[in-house]
């Protein structure tokens, strides 16, 4: 399907839903809504996705769904999957970029395939009970981050600085996920770069550095307001910050991304930079990385939501 999403159209926003990051999609969901109410789509309409979700869109008679998910059944694939079987058009990535992307082991073996720089890392599964085989971390070295390999917005990560902190660490990150990803930690500055689709071709983001109050960004540094500053453009040589955005769309690309990604680096004190990870539905809330880089690139929150919903029919 190609064209333009007419003003009349009927859309639904699904935020909320089921994934330990439902309050940061709340968020995220209200905002996009009210930005589409100000843009003249009348019919638009908030919907809080349960697992009844399919029977609601077919009774509202919805045309086009504007993805404001994060996490779990959101980014994962699973609602886009549905609703290329209900036939209806979806805002963003498809099924098998959301999948990829979702899992941060699969995602890392893809870009490392496509020769793009990512981070020293191990994941491990528990081998029936809560033990983990500890021959696996003989590799690394300490600190590492401690992640669930299907979570986001820095849910059950842990910061481990010794090898006898790692079991609890393990513990907390098992609790989301039965995989779980074990990455050296490498100290720098924390960015993340946008693309998003204007005029039906992908643009970057100018880079944006978060400089946190916190040990590391973490949930609490994302989206608690002082926590963290926004450095944007960030502070880095012209050529580190060309390399990166095109490191980015790379990123984007290999992955098979549509109309939006944000993709978060680390770069060390001698400008080397790593990906971490790749997002596929990004925060949209006050706090947000996307729409401060977007801004800084002049365009505005209600823009960058026309742009996203276009993404449905192109």
């Amino acid at each position: 399907m190609s064209g333009t999403i007419n003003k009349s159209a009927k859309i639904a926003v699904l935020c909320g839903g089921l994934s330990s990051e439902r309050d940061v999609s709340l968020r995220s969901g209200k905002n996009c809504f009210d930005a589409l109410q100000r843009l003249g789509y009348t019919n638009a309409q908030l919907i809080d996705m349960d697992r009844h979700v399919a029977e609601t869109l077919i009774r509202e008679q919805i045309e086009v769904v504007f993805l404001a998910l994060h996490g779990k059944y959101g980014e994962d694939g699973c609602i886009q999957g549905m609703l290329e079987i209900l036939g209806i058009p979806y805002t963003g990535n498809r099924v098998a970029a959301s999948a990829i992307t979702m899992d941060k082991d699969m995602t890392k073996k893809i870009l490392r395939a496509e020769g793009l720089p990512v981070v020293p890392s191990v994941t491990v599964k528990r081998n029936g009970s809560s033990h983990f085989p500890p021959e696996l971390f003989e590799s690394l070295r300490f600190p590492v981050m401690v992640k669930p390999a299907t979570e986001g917005s820095s849910i059950g990560m842990t910061k481990v600085n010794e090898r006898p902190n790692l079991d609890n660490a393990l513990q907390t990150a098992s609790t989301y996920c039965p995989s779980v990803l074990v990455e050296e930690f490498v100290t720098g500055k924390s960015i993340t770069v946008g693309v998003f689709n204007r005029n039906g071709k992908p643009v970057v983001t100018p880079i944006l550095e978060m400089r946190t109050k916190t040990e590391w960004y973490d949930l609490e540094a994302k989206y608690t307001e002082g926590l963290t500053e926004f450095i944007l453009p960030a502070e880095l040589p012209d050529d580190v910050t060309r390399a990166i955005q095109e490191m980015a769309l790379k990123a984007h690309k290999a992955v098979g991304c549509h109309g939006v990604s944000r993709t978060d680096f680390v770069v060390d004190e001698q400008n080397r930079f790593y990906i971490l990870e790749i997002n596929t539905i990004p925060g949209m809330t006050n706090l947000s990385d996307l729409p401060a880089q977007a801004k800084c690139m002049g365009v505005d929150y209600d823009e960058l939501v026309e742009c996203i919903l276009q993404t449905a029919v192109n």
